[in-house]
């Protein structure tokens, strides 16, 4: 059951795609502090285990720090970072009870969860209403915590789902400059006889950084190279930037300007902001007319044959702001010729990076929001700022709707918040070459699948710092199994491209692995996004009755079928993995699956560097199809099996149609 209460003047964030009546009543679980600003919060009993809140650092089990939803250019996480780029709020509080909980508010909202008084979870918003739901299982004979998901993702509406190709492997880095650079890396990919179906493109593809351009003298001729790359089995994804340069003769510039179509300050003038061109205005997505304007300028590279693009930097990020970059300039000179000791010489060195992202400088600027009441209102960023990446997504998606009404569109954004799911995918932003956070992606994913962000990845070996083989290799072991598997890095780590390592055959029998698996991944996939179900999801959630299994938090279940258990430390030869039942253990090793029986309870499995062991549940049945080098080449006809079940309902279309439903697309497949 859901329940609703309305806080306060309530921006429209459109997340919600039912509508529910609001209650007049207390709610049932829980005590309402304040209504403005919003404040509630929950006794929790000492066993109690908090799911939820997407893309957020520490374990599936969020209980114990505060996590702040206010999407964020956070390059440097760990463990102590409290926001991320995402704005995902919903979650769901089992123990002595068990519910779910969404804050539907565009603004920044804080969650407590034990952090602040041990046992309390306290909820508090900011500056702009709050459309509080409480979700409650139905008997619906699934367990409560996959009940209450399911309602939720209802609630909310369909995941977005990537055409089938998307689900092969991607290769980027900031730093492929030129037609050659790319061209350089499908041969040696190809040579080596690794997998790949497409090849992003950061900033350098851009002319000066200008959104929707390509730099002639880098791409002489990107339609016919678009074309070359496909026959090849490989697509184009470029990055768009929220950031529209400020320049003369722009032509997005200019049209953007002249149809007032940028935020503005308090007097009605554009609000200017630095950011990879320098100095840039930033469209206002929240605006419809704008999102018609910006999604119909995708057109300039489809029209090219690109298939694919990945919105980036629009949380949104800013460098400087012509404000900010003034106050630090004059405070700089402050220093001049004074003796810097311990505490005037860190204020100093601070200065550098004080301009990056300033609270202040999301206070500057206002965007057109539209209310619950229907009004529209020019509101200061910061009470919206959450709806701003998700809105740049849903531009991409209605522009590319109609650009393409007929076929899918891979689309990936970096920013979001609830809502954005079905307009496209995410990536988890910009990671670093750590073990810990090829950990992280692990314990995030079933917290993003809960708030319906289905189509998700890190950035495998890591994007930020120096990675080296065996990470990328664990890494890409894991990601396997992830929706979106991409490996990207920075233009100044080392090179970390399968290929660049000896041993490649290793690199090859585990990408093949991935290929064999599209068919069920694409499947499972499928399945979850048009049931409300999860891909990934904690262990506890199939088996709610074994208290061990709320205590795992490096396994997964994924689909119908699947247990994994990553490894993810360095040299670690092996690790412990807990069953909750008797399962198939199969391990990947050299392009071959042996399978054995595995018995239920806790065992030290012996993993390889070079294998990848997963666990199929009894009566299930995976099939595997011939890898290939790319998603296309893919038989769909003939299988071999894992699992010792009798059958299996296979999702098929063409990798492209729009308009999908399950029972035109199932076929029975058999060993």
């Amino acid at each position: 059951m859901i329940y609703k209460f309305s806080f306060g003047t309530i921006v429209e964030t459109n997340a919600v795609v039912r509508t529910i009546q609001s209650d007049t009543g207390v709610p049932p679980v829980g005590t309402v502090l304040s209504a403005s600003p919003f404040s509630w919060n929950y006794k929790m009993g000492n066993e109690d285990v908090i799911y939820g809140l997407g893309e957020n650092m520490r374990g599936m089990n969020k209980r114990g720090f505060r996590y702040v939803s206010w999407c964020s250019d956070q390059s440097n996480q760990n463990e102590t970072t409290e926001s991320l780029y995402g704005a995902h709020n919903f979650m769901i509080v089992t123990g002595s009870k068990t519910f779910g909980t969404f804050f539907d508010t565009s603004s920044r909202i804080t969650f407590d969860a034990g952090w602040t008084e041990p046992g309390t979870l306290t909820v508090t918003g900011s500056n702009t209403g709050v459309d509080f739901y409480i979700i409650t299982a139905d008997k619906s004979g699934e367990s409560p915590l996959a009940n209450i998901t399911r309602q939720f993702r209802r609630l909310i509406g369909l995941s977005y789902i990537p055409p089938r190709w998307a689900f092969g492997f991607q290769q980027s880095r900031w730093g492929y400059r030129t037609e050659d650079d790319v061209r350089e890396v499908v041969k040696k990919f190809r040579d080596a006889e690794i997998p790949l179906d497409a090849v992003c493109l950061d900033i350098d593809y851009m002319e000066d950084y200008e959104d929707f351009t390509v730099d002639k003298s880098k791409f002489p001729d990107m339609k016919k190279f678009a074309s070359e790359l496909k026959a090849e089995g490989v697509h184009l994804v470029p990055i768009i930037d929220a950031g529209v340069k400020i320049k003369k003769g722009y032509s997005v510039y200019e049209e953007g300007t002249g149809h007032n179509y940028f935020c503005t300050k308090k007097d009605g003038t554009p609000y200017t902001a630095g950011v990879w061109p320098g100095r840039s205005n930033f469209p206002d997505f929240l605006d419809p007319e704008v999102r018609s304007w910006f999604g119909a300028k995708y057109e300039t590279l489809t029209s090219l044959g690109i298939e694919g693009f990945w919105n980036d930097m629009n949380e949104p990020a800013m460098f400087y702001s012509d404000e900010s970059l003034a106050e630090t300039f004059k405070k700089v000179k402050t220093f001049e010729g004074k003796n810097l000791d311990i505490n005037s010489f860190f204020d100093f060195t601070s200065l550098a990076g004080s301009t990056f992202n300033r609270t202040d400088d999301y206070e500057r600027f206002y965007n057109k929001a539209q209310m619950k009441d229907g009004s529209t209102n020019m509101l200061r960023h910061d009470m919206v700022h959450n709806l701003f990446g998700a809105n740049m997504t849903r531009a991409a998606a209605e522009g590319l709707r109609k650009i393409s009404p007929g076929k899918r569109m891979l689309l990936y954004s970096r920013a979001s918040c609830i809502g954005a799911h079905r307009y496209g995918g995410i990536w988890t932003g910009d990671n670093t070459s750590w073990w810990g956070h090829l950990k992280q992606e692990i314990q995030m994913l079933p917290g993003l699948n809960m708030c319906g962000f289905l189509y998700t990845g890190a950035d495998i070996g890591g994007f930020g710092a120096d990675t080296t083989r065996d990470l990328v290799l664990r890494w890409t072991e894991f990601g396997v199994f992830t929706p979106l598997m991409r490996n990207h890095s920075a233009w100044n780590t080392c090179r970390q491209e399968c290929y660049q390592y000896e041993q490649i055959e290793d690199f090859r029998s585990v990408m093949n692995l991935r290929y064999a698996l599209i068919p069920f991944i694409y499947s499972e996939f499928v399945k979850a996004s048009l049931s409300g179900g999860m891909y990934f999801r904690p262990m506890s959630f199939d088996y709610p009755d074994d208290t061990r299994a709320f205590h795992v938090e490096d396994e997964l279940m994924l689909g119908e079928s699947l247990l994994i258990a990553p490894v993810y430390e360095q040299n670690a030869i092996g690790r412990y993995v807990y069953l909750p039942e008797d399962m198939i253990q199969v391990t990947w090793q050299n392009g071959i699956a042996v399978q054995q029986d595995a018995a239920k309870g806790d065992h030290y499995i012996n993993v390889p560097l070079n294998a990848v062991i997963f666990f199929v549940r009894h009566g299930c049945l995976v099939p595997l199809c011939r890898p290939e080098s790319n998603s296309g080449k893919l038989d769909t006809q003939h299988f071999t099996f894992l699992g010792d079940g009798s059958s299996y309902e296979l999702y098929e279309d063409d990798g492209y149609t729009r308009e999908i439903t399950l029972k035109d697309h199932l076929r029975k497949i058999t060993k």
